[in-house]
C-alpha cells in the first residue's frame, strides 16, 4: 500500500482521485452532526497512529476527527510520550508501530524522519508536515480553490512572503495540477530549488518577482504563511526584509476583485497579513481549514486501498 509523502511522488491521476472522493464525502456529510459516521464507515476495524513531534491544532483535530467519522480508532501520541524523545531510533519505532496499527501519520521536523519511517514501516505513512513540505495542506487548498473558482489548471497562484515548507508543496502541486506559480519575496527567502525545478519540468510557469504590487495583478489566488516557522527564532533583520511583503488591503487593491486569499494558519495578525484581509470577503481561510478534514479522510482511504 502506498505512502503519502510528497505531492510530486503521487501520480496526478491519484491526486485527482483523492480530490474527487473528498468532494463526494463532504457533500454526503451536509447537515450531519460531527459525530455521525460516514456512509459505510470505511475505517471500521482500522487503527491509525497520529504522531506529533510538532505542535498542532488543525492537523491533530482534522486527522483525529476524520478517523472517528470513518469508524476507525486513533491513537494520538506526542513526542514526549514516545521513547523517540529518549533515543529510540526511527527504524525501531516504525517496525514496532507496524505491529500495532494499520496506518501512521507523523508531523515532524526533519524530512529524513518521514523518509526513514516510511522505509521501515510495513504500513502506509502520511506526511502530516515536515520542515520541507506540507502536502495535506495543499490538497485542501486546491480543493478549496476549485470549489470557489473552478478548475485550477492554467490559473496563477501567487505566494507572498518566505519560501517555506508550504510554499515547496505548492510548487509540487503546480506541476501536478498544471497551474502557474509566482513567488514574491525578498532575496534569500526563496523556496527550494528542487521544488521549483519540479514544477518547471512538468510545464508550469514559475516566476520569481521581488515586487509584490506587480506580482498580484494577474493572481487568481494569493497565499501567504507565517514569516517564521513555529520552531524558529528570527531577528529584526529578517522581519524588516519581509515587512514589504505583508498581505494587506493595499496589496489586494492591485489584484482582481475576485482574487482568493489563503493562509494555512495559524496567522500572526498584523504581521504577514492584516486582520482586514484575513476576515475580509476574499479570504477562504476557514474553508481551507475545514477541507483539511475532508481531503485527509480521502488520503487515508487512498493509502489503505479503499478508493
Amino acid at each position: 500500500m502506498p505512502d503519502f509523502l510528497e505531492l510530486c511522488e503521487v501520480s496526478a491521476k491519484d491526486l485527482r482521485l483523492i480530490l474527487e472522493d473528498a468532494r463526494k464525502v463532504k457533500t454526503e456529510r451536509n447537515g450531519k452532526t460531527r459525530g455521525v459516521l460516514d456512509a459505510g464507515a470505511p475505517l471500521t476495524d482500522y487503527v491509525v497512529a497520529l504522531i506529533f513531534e510538532k505542535h498542532s491544532t488543525r492537523t491533530r483535530l482534522s486527522f483525529d476527527v476524520g478517523v472517528r467519522q470513518m469508524g476507525g480508532q486513533s491513537i494520538v501520541l506526542a513526542s514526549t510520550e514516545l521513547h523517540r524523545s529518549r533515543g529510540e531510533t526511527v527504524k525501531d519505532t516504525a517496525l514496532m508501530l507496524s505491529r500495532y496499527v494499520d496506518l501512521i501519520m507523523i508531523r515532524t521536523f526533519a524530512d529524513k524522519v518521514i523518509r526513514e519511517m516510511a522505509e521501515h514501516a510495513s504500513v502506509p505513512v502520511i506526511n502530516g508536515l515536515t520542515d520541507y513540505s506540507h502536502p495535506c495542506q495543499i490538497m485542501a487548498d486546491v480543493m478549496t480553490f476549485e470549489e470557489k473558482a473552478g478548475p485550477i489548471e492554467g490559473k496563477t497562484v501567487v505566494w507572498v512572503g518566505t519560501g517555506n515548507n508550504v510554499c515547496n508543496s505548492f510548487l509540487h502541486a503546480a506541476g501536478q495540477f498544471g497551474f502557474n506559480f509566482v513567488f514574491c519575496g525578498p532575496k534569500g527567502f526563496d523556496p527550494d530549488q528542487k521544488a521549483i525545478s519540479f514544477a518547471a519540468s512538468m510545464g508550469s510557469e514559475v516566476i520569481i518577482d521581488r515586487d509584490p504590487f506587480n506580482c498580484v495583478k494577474d493572481a487568481d489566488m494569493i497565499v501567504t504563511d507565517a514569516w517564521i516557522s513555529m520552531h524558529e527564532e528570527a531577528g529584526g533583520d529578517s522581519r524588516q526584509k519581509l515587512h514589504a511583503y505583508q498581505v494587506n488591503q493595499k496589496l489586494l487593491s492591485f489584484a482582481r476583485p475576485d482574487v482568493i486569499f489563503m493562509h494555512c494558519l495559524p496567522a500572526h495578525r498584523e504581521e504577514e497579513v492584516t486582520s482586514e484581509v484575513l476576515d475580509g470577503p476574499n479570504s477562504a481561510i476557514l474553508d481551507e481549514a475545514e477541507n483539511r478534514l475532508h481531503v485527509q479522510k480521502s488520503i487515508m482511504k487512498w493509502c489503505l486501498g479503499l478508493i
